[in-house]
């Protein structure tokens, strides 16, 4: 197919329609109306698409729930303080094992901020974000090439795992405009059946979904089951880019539209003669621990760069293990670095380096 030049909440819909997704319930937030507003539009138009502006978000995740366990393809929608509400449902929906995809489009906060670009829902996104014992996987495009990929391969890990994804991105992603060239649409029909979900037909044998396991024994299974699920996704599907790291003496970790900034920041360092190199996760969950350690065998400095006051950073230097000196740089509240501004940056961190080494 061509490609097309859309808007990165236009593209995420577009792409989450021709992934099988039938369901969608949202509510409106900046910056990411547009995404709803697609949906709203175009997935009446295919044949058991249902498109519901519900009256809040928590009315938004339940129905997702609902859909879900139905065994629909389903997605919902919406920024910061609206995923904030979401995260009771997002917790049934890992308790309940239901699959389901979560589009985060970041904006400034904490509280209702500003409607910025912003990274500062990493934590949110990471370690659950409600209560109890689990995880969802979380993917983090760079382009809106990769957010149509990654949207897709949201539904396909989602139903794989019978687990909440969600989409990282950010209202900068939400907003620009590039050209993208989709997949054709699945065959909605031929897709396998869910041997879970209710359908309420009679002929069928009888089931029920629930996470109210009040035999503790039953529930810390349960648990202990959900844990071997988390670890089979972290042992096969960690996604990640390596640049010039095999010559690296300082190694840039930044994700979504940070490691956009990061690799113009690269380039200019490198015509400078400063060896640098970039490790970008594609999934923070799992987070490529693996490959950031290794990458610590032969460089001793990293520099985390995020649009937050450092949470990924967290990641880091867990994946370390103290192998390795972490330095960070952030810029808080929805305020977008510049390359030329990170570049000073690594020019001041790569000289201190060289200090130290002379020492």
């Amino acid at each position: 197919m061509s490609k097309q030049l859309m808007r990165g909440n236009h593209v995420v819909a577009e792409a989450a329609i021709r992934a099988g997704c039938r369901c969608y319930f949202g509510y409106p937030i900046t910056p990411q109306n547009e995404l709803g507003e697609y949906m709203s539009e175009n997935l009446p138009k295919v044949k058991g698409g249902v498109y519901i502006q519900a009256e809040s978000e928590l009315a938004a995740i339940n129905m997702t729930l609902g859909a879900a366990a139905t065994g629909a393809r389903v997605m919902t929608s919406s920024s910061s303080p609206g995923v904030s509400l979401k995260q009771e449902g997002i917790s049934f929906l890992a308790g309940q094992e239901l699959p389901a995809v979560i589009v985060n489009m970041t904006r400034g906060g904490p509280g209702l901020g500003n409607i910025a670009p912003s990274q500062a829902d990493y934590f949110q996104a990471t370690r659950g974000g409600g209560h109890g014992d689990y995880r969802t996987m979380v993917v983090a495009p760079s382009s809106l090439q990769e957010l149509a990929n990654l949207t897709r391969l949201a539904f396909e890990l989602a139903d794989k795992y019978r687990n909440p994804v969600v989409i990282l991105g950010d209202g900068l992603l939400g907003q620009m405009m590039e050209p993208v060239e989709f997949p054709e649409p699945i065959k909605y029909w031929k897709l396998p059946k869910k041997e879970y979900a209710l359908t309420g037909r009679g002929d069928n044998p009888s089931r029920f979904i629930r996470s109210l396991l009040l035999d503790t024994t039953v529930e810390e299974e349960h648990n202990w089951k959900l844990h071997r699920k988390y670890q089979q996704i972290q042992k096969n599907e960690v996604l990640y880019e390596s640049i010039n790291t095999d010559d690296a003496e300082l190694v840039i970790v930044a994700y979504g539209v940070a490691a956009r900034i990061a690799k113009g920041a690269m380039k200019r360092a490198r015509r400078e003669g400063i060896p640098i190199g970039i490790i970008r996760p594609i999934t923070l969950y799992p987070f490529p621990s693996e490959i950031i350690k290794n990458a610590a065998k032969h460089v001793k400095n990293f520099l985390v760069y995020e649009m937050n006051t450092g949470q990924m950073i967290d990641d880091v230097k867990l994946a370390l293990e103290g192998d390795a000196t972490v330095h960070f740089y952030g810029r808080p509240g929805g305020t977008v670095s510049t390359p030329i501004e990170l570049e000073r940056v690594i020019e001041r961190v790569y000289q201190s380096i060289r200090k130290e080494s002379q020492q």
